[in-house]
This record gives C-alpha cells, structure tokens and sequence, in this order.
C-alpha cells in the first residue's frame, strides 16, 4: 500500500501531466503544489512509484509520466468526479431540451458529449429488448394498404406499410387497433409475440388474412429493430491528441468504426454505476492507448442503453466523468418526460 504521501506524489504528477502534456520532474512538482516536503523527499517518493510501476521515464533525464496502473489508482481512489457548474448544466438543459424525437434526442447527446468533454462520443440508441410499447397507430392509406406505427416509452417510433389481401374497413381497422393495444401497451417488446398469437382467432373469418398481415409486420419490426444502433461523433478531437498515441491513431479509427467493438465497450458499463476502461484494460489492442468512460442511462431507474466517451489515457477523468454522468441523467429525464 502506498503512503498517504506519495498518494497526492501521484495525483500531482497525473494532475500535471494531463493539464500539461509533459512529463513532470520533481522540481515542478514542489513549485506547482503544497506537498509539505522536499524535492528530495518527492524524487524518493517518485523513485517508489515507479518502481511499482505507477509512473514511468519515457527519455532519459526526462521527468515522469503516469502510467496506465497510475491512472488506475488514480481514477479508483484519488478522482472525485468533478460536478458541472450552473452554467454547464444549464446549457446541457436547454441544448437537449430542443430535441423533437429520439434520433434528434441521440443526435443531440453525441454532439454535446463531444463537445464538455472533446473526446469521441458514443450513445447507443434504447434497446427495444429493454423498452415496452407506448402505442400501436394503424391508419388507412387506400382501401387495401395500411400504415402501421410503432411507438415505445423511450420515444422511438417505427413506420411499416403494410398491404392487405382484401380491402379491410374502418370499423374493423379501429377494432384492430383497440384491441391490439389493450394487449401489448405497456408490455415488454420481447412479450409482444406471445401476447398477439391468438389474435387473428378473435376476429371474423374474412378479417383474419388482414389481421395475421398486420400482426406479420410488426412482429418483423420487432425483430429488425432489436439489432443494436449506436451514434458516434467528435472523431476529429483524436487528431488534437496525435502524440498521446504511441505510433498512429489509426487502429484507434479502425477500431471506432466497427460497431460491435463499440457496443462491447459500453457493456461494460455497470447498470447504474460508471466504468472506467484505462489503455490495456481495454480488450480490443486498437484501443490500447485509449480509455473509455461510459455510463448507463434510462427513466424510472431502469437503464435502457449506455453512453460514453473514448479519448486518450491522458484524460481529465474527475471532468469527463462529471460530464458523462451528466448528460445521462439529462437524457433519462427526456426519456421520462417524452
């Protein structure tokens, strides 16, 4: 276990190196903060931290620099997460406060993440498997061609033409609608197909062929929607941290652009609480000079979907932390409030 001292030895030298891109010495260190002893105190100090392998001299007779152990602890034990002013969180507020659907709401998030925190951010659309039914609409387009149009409590909403057999008349159209809904409102999406399989049953035989269309298309909504969609944006703050990555940030790009890649990183995060993913922590080696602040977020006190950022092991963590959580607590109220 470390001391106490050499605990706030590293916070400086974390603290330092993040705000100044170079790697400190110990002379700096004593002028820049209050640690209480002397530079000689501090080299001993750094001597034990990198033997432990907390910081590392990446020239000769150069100071040091964290290493992705350092940050660990930093992050674990040493990092508060820093809670965003009154103008921040009022700007958060009314920025997302515009948004007029759910791709807009996302579309939203991504640019405001990237922006408080100038990393890469990653929000991933509600999951359908976790979201229940808001409202099933069905309207005539022509005697024989409906519009059929999915609503959930997140505020996604799917649209499907679906073309009939037969022509089908209003009366049986709002039948349909009626009691479609008082079966799947308020139920999970993965209920949907157990709870419609009898339905086309309850309705006269020459409605049954519209019905069972209808209940097709919306079960193969279901089945298409519950693929994963992220949105991604700030990719070009990576071009400001070129010299954080050791060769390129090309596998870092490479690895951005595979979706499976991001999903797996953001299902990481706990239900409710942060994860922090710092350099080799993360499994993919494209992003092995990265770390990766995600969070869950969701209304009711259920998570519905994760978002996050990725940037640099050289991070403001106690900042983008801040940040991260929340922008997602904004998001869940949206969510609740859509």
């Amino acid at each position: 276990m470390l001391s106490e001292r050499r605990l706030e030895v590293l916070r400086a030298i974390v603290q330092d190196y993040v705000g100044t891109e170079e790697p400190v010495g110990s002379k700096a260190l004593t002028e820049r903060h209050r640690l209480g002893v002397s530079p000689a105190t501090v080299r001993n100090d750094m001597a034990v931290l990198e033997e432990e392998g907390y910081i590392a001299q990446p020239h000769t007779s150069a100071g040091r620099i964290p290493t992705d152990k350092g940050y660990r602890l930093f992050v674990d034990k040493l990092a508060g997460v820093k809670p965003l002013s009154t103008p921040e969180r009022r700007a958060i507020q009314n920025f997302l406060d515009g948004a007029v659907d759910l791709d807009d709401v996302v579309g939203r998030t991504v640019r405001l993440l990237a922006q408080l925190t100038r990393q890469v951010a990653i929000v991933q659309y509600p999951s359908l498997t976790r979201s229940t039914v808001r409202h099933v609409e069905l309207l005539a387009l022509a005697p024989a061609r409906l519009m059929l149009v999915l609503i959930t409590d997140t505020g996604r909403v799917e649209q499907r033409l679906v073309d009939c057999q037969l022509p089908f008349g209003e009366t049986s159209l709002a039948d349909l609608r009626a009691r479609l809904n008082s079966r799947v409102v308020g139920r999970r999406f993965t209920d949907v197909p157990q709870l419609v399989q009898d339905l086309p049953e309850s309705f006269e035989p020459e409605d049954r062929p519209t019905v069972s269309t209808v209940l097709s298309t919306l079960l193969e909504t279901l089945a298409e929607e519950a693929e994963e969609r992220l949105m991604i944006g700030g990719t070009a703050n990576l071009t400001r941290s070129g010299h954080d990555f050791p060769l390129t940030i090309r596998p870092v790009l490479e690895a951005l652009e595979e979706q499976v890649v991001l999903l797996k990183l953001l299902g990481e995060a706990n239900e409710s609480g942060m994860a922090v993913r710092i350099g080799h922590e993360n499994a993919y080696e494209g992003l092995n000079s990265t770390s990766v602040v995600s969070v869950g977020y969701g209304s009711g006190g259920e998570t519905v979907a994760k978002l996050g950022v990725v940037g640099p092991t050289r991070m403001d963590y106690p900042g983008t932390m801040g940040a991260v959580r929340a922008v997602a607590r904004y998001v869940g109220q949206i969510l609740a409030e859509s």
